[in-house]
């Protein structure tokens, strides 16, 4: 699915921080406790030790592991908002609860083991002022807690099994509710860090609700982690690495080891590397690739930067399992649409990615009947995910892959056709909506309403593309309506947020941005890339956007309504006419159409089918 073409067109990138006038911060005491990470224990140089709090953000964490020589800042990203002229406001929003704005920025993290104990101190720290406040809201004022969020409203959230290409996806079976883990124990006053066994209450995600040991059915010390994080242990690992083991009330308890909860550092290894080059979508003019650099790699998203981006602020988000991204040549493989770079010769130290590292398509047989030019069909409109839409055929590439556009918004060079491949989910056969009960957006202009297929194929002259040739395949994917996750806005790419599954017809589902109007929802495969289980911003280091407060949005003033506005437009309608306005636009002898020949890349099928008959 095409996610945000025209999204990023506003500069995404931070204003660099002046860390040379940054004021020394004096160390902290010595007498804080050391904190020890899978026998890594953090200490500077001269001996001296402790923690650090983040001057924009206020997480806590180990001071070796933050950013900068005054370690003021957790990440790169902090430390260029607080130097922003919008820290107070930043800080404003978040208090209150707001909506991301395109203001919003992603930025890569440190490493994964040092912010993954900088979390941990984090979670520790809200969890023990959650506890001590009754009645708390269930989005914390200091920050956003996906275990207050799911406690304070009985959520449920979608197994780490139905995300096969995120981190144990394939691998999480042996985890579940009941199981014990060595963790710290926060309830003792040693000066040392020592441990306790705690068993999982809740699973929401990779976050986990955990009770101590002998606690039994007292939830006083209840705390909410992530079971991947850096401190959590299988039974034993304290006796094998010579860690106390001090209980908080009890030493009764009942062991049994987890071997899987480890894994994930060896699923969290990416072939994408920085320098790589791709060929992506051009996100203004959708029928056409252009070459990327692959510029950053967080939990397998990438940040591409068009290739002739002098400034390298060009830029476009996708996880590398995207349907969007290819090996250089594909576009000429295939017969697709291509921007040939400004730049004659690569630039020192880029090169061209593997062709075996992307996704394979679904082979298909194109020799016997096949989607011609013409066929009508239904298609989610890459530039409203919130739709589905009456749709045509403009050219078969080889492959399999389609060139598509939605009738009634076309521009007449074709420069807003977009490609899906034959096995897309994103592609339906004439009557899918009906039978389903979606509402199908109709041509633009059509005043023949309600919309019936069998009068507009009579009208157009046209014919309906063969039921059969679409891909029919529905996984047991495991999601259910109502359930949690945290999803890319496709339309702002480089943004996830906390999403709720509202609708699921056979593999198509309709995710919904808590806290956003219906109208901002999307239609996502799946097995979409672009879903990952609650807790994988955590664990990877990504800025999850959390949901708008109801009581925020109902006490908005005019000028922040205004604004709400503005994003409506970044949705829907400044998406459209973004793209509308190239109608009026040659391509100025920049697009090479190729002769067919070889593929790469996709995402699975679509559903089954049952067309009605009409009379």
């Amino acid at each position: 699915m095409f996610d945000g073409y025209d999204s990023c067109s506003e500069d995404t990138s931070s204003s660099s921080s002046s860390e040379e006038s940054e004021e020394e911060v004096a160390p902290l005491p010595s007498s804080l406790p050391i904190i020890k990470n899978n026998g890594q224990v953090y200490t500077y140089p001269d001996g001296k030790s402790g923690m650090a709090t983040c001057e924009m953000c206020g997480m806590v964490g180990v001071r070796d592991a933050f950013y900068s020589k005054t370690k003021r800042f957790c990440s790169v990203s902090c430390s260029r908002s607080y130097s922003s002229n919008s820290k107070k406001a930043s800080i404003l929003a978040r208090l209150q609860g707001k909506p991301p704005t395109k203001k919003a920025k992603v930025l890569q993290k440190q490493p994964l083991v040092a912010k993954l104990a900088a979390y941990a101190q984090y979670q520790a720290t809200l969890q023990n002022q959650a506890k001590t406040k009754a009645g708390n809201r269930a989005v914390s004022m200091e920050g956003f807690s996906w275990g207050n969020y799911i406690n304070s409203n009985s959520f449920i959230a979608a197994p780490v099994t139905c995300f096969k290409h995120a981190p144990m996806g394939t691998c999480w079976g042996d985890i579940s509710e009941n199981v014990r883990v060595e963790v710290p124990n926060t309830d003792c006053s040693l000066p040392t860090k020592v441990f306790w066994i705690a068993g999982i209450v809740k699973l929401a995600g990779y976050n986990a609700l955990l009770r101590y040991e002998g606690f039994e059915n007292d939830s006083g010390l209840d705390f909410w982690c992530n079971i991947c994080g850096s401190d959590i242990h299988p039974v034993g690992w304290c006796a094998a690495s010579g860690k106390p083991l001090v209980p908080p009330r009890s030493n009764n308890f009942f062991a049994r080891e987890i071997h899987t909860c480890f894994l994930y550092f060896e699923s969290m290894q990416y072939p994408f590397k920085p320098c790589m080059r791709v060929e992506v979508v051009d996100k203004r003019h959708l029928c056409r690739t252009r070459v990327a650099v692959v510029e950053s790699v967080i939990g397998g998203r990438l940040r591409l930067v068009y290739e002739e981006s002098e400034d390298r602020t060009d830029d476009f988000w996708c996880h590398m399992h995207s349907p969007l991204i290819h090996h250089i040549g594909w576009s000429r493989s295939i017969g697709h649409r291509f921007k040939r770079s400004d730049i004659t010769k690569k630039q020192d130290g880029h090169f061209d990615t593997p062709p075996h590292l992307f996704a394979k398509v679904k082979e298909v047989d194109q020799s016997g009947e096949w989607f011609k030019e013409g066929m009508k069909l239904e298609a989610i409109d890459p530039l409203n995910l919130s739709t589905i839409c009456v749709a045509t055929i403009r050219k078969v590439l080889a492959d399999g892959f389609l060139m598509i556009g939605i009738d009634g918004s076309e521009a007449a060079d074709g420069s807003d056709w977009f490609c899906y491949h034959a096995t897309s989910p994103s592609i339906f056969p004439v009557g899918f909506c009906e039978i389903n009960m979606i509402e199908l957006t109709p041509p633009r202009g059509y005043t023949k309403l309600p919309f019936k297929w069998f009068d507009y194929l009579r009208e157009t002259g046209s014919i309906a593309a063969p039921v059969k040739l679409f891909n029919k395949d529905v996984p047991n994917h495991g999601f259910r309506v109502g359930m949690k996750l945290e999803a890319v806005d496709l339309m702002e790419p480089r943004l996830i947020c906390v999403a709720t599954v509202t609708r699921i017809i056979h593999r198509l589902l309709r995710i919904h941005f808590d806290g956003w109007e219906e109208e901002y929802d999307q239609w996502v495969d799946c097995e979409s890339p672009d879903l990952y289980p609650v807790g994988w911003c955590q664990l990877t280091g990504y800025q999850l956007q959390p949901p708008a407060s109801q009581s925020s949005r109902e006490s908005q003033s005019a000028s922040s309504k205004q604004k709400k506005k503005a994003k409506s437009q970044q949705y829907k309608g400044h998406k459209k006419m973004t793209t509308l306005q190239l109608k009026e636009e040659l391509l100025d002898g920049e697009d090479y159409n190729f002769l067919q020949g070889a593929s790469d890349q996709e995402s699975n099928g679509s559903a089954n089918f049952y067309i009605k008959q009409e009379p």
